[in-house]
């Protein structure tokens, strides 16, 4: 019964946001707020709770952003803590593939019993700094689209990022109202796309940032 009457909080609060929750997604999707509930009493995985304001930064705002992602393709989420955007976005577009990276080990084993639990397929856990993945050249240019919230952004971060993505993928970066990150000065090969709202009484924004296709004339 809890379950359900949290469903049906989401699929209302999704309303508010003008979009729509199938009853099978809401329900899945508390079932991952329970699991993160019930693990934050001892881990301390996030400070939201389930309030309207912590489900709409928790569930909304990456419901919102799914719209402006791929159905089928490779995602990788940095600094995934306790796990959102990336679960909910996984459990909405359950034909992407997901990678999660998170630097705690408790947290990481988290996003793996969040996978099993909920039965997503197609799910990877790395447990480190997201720096130490750059060592792995099978990871470059391996993702059509890189998502992060929890990440400081800078011009040395944007470089590094923007190694795991494919040529013509992009990052979607979700930012606060708070946000002072230097994005309006991306270099190539990167350029700024456009920056959607998310939910507008935290004046959150998904911000997408493409990676070109260098050719010769441009490089």
């Amino acid at each position: 019964m809890v379950k359900r009457n949290l469903g049906t909080r989401l699929r209302k609060r999704a309303e508010r946001a003008r979009v729509t929750l199938d009853v099978g997604a809401a329900e899945k999707l508390a079932a991952y707020v329970e699991l993160l509930q019930r693990w934050n009493e001892r881990l301390n995985l996030t400070a939201l709770t389930d309030n309207d304001v912590g489900l709409d930064r928790l569930i909304i705002e990456p419901t919102i952003a799914a719209r402006h992602m791929p159905k089928t393709g490779s995602v990788i989420d940095i600094g995934s803590g306790g796990g959102s955007p990336a679960v909910p976005l996984k459990i909405l577009l359950p034909d992407l593939s997901l990678r999660m990276v998170e630097s705690k080990t408790r947290k990481g084993a988290f996003l793996r019993e969040v996978a099993r639990q909920l039965g997503l397929r197609d799910v990877e856990v790395e447990v480190c700094r997201y720096a130490e993945l750059l060592s792995r050249p099978e990871l470059h240019e391996n993702h059509d689209v890189l998502t992060a919230r929890a990440v400081r952004i800078d011009r040395k971060a944007l470089r590094n990022l923007q190694a795991f993505v494919r040529p013509g993928g992009f990052l979607g970066l979700l930012r606060g109202g708070g946000a002072t990150d230097a994005l309006s000065d991306v270099q190539p090969p990167l350029v700024w796309e456009a920056t959607y709202p998310l939910v507008e009484s935290l004046r959150s924004q998904l911000v997408v940032v493409r990676k070109l296709r260098l050719t010769r004339a441009n490089k």
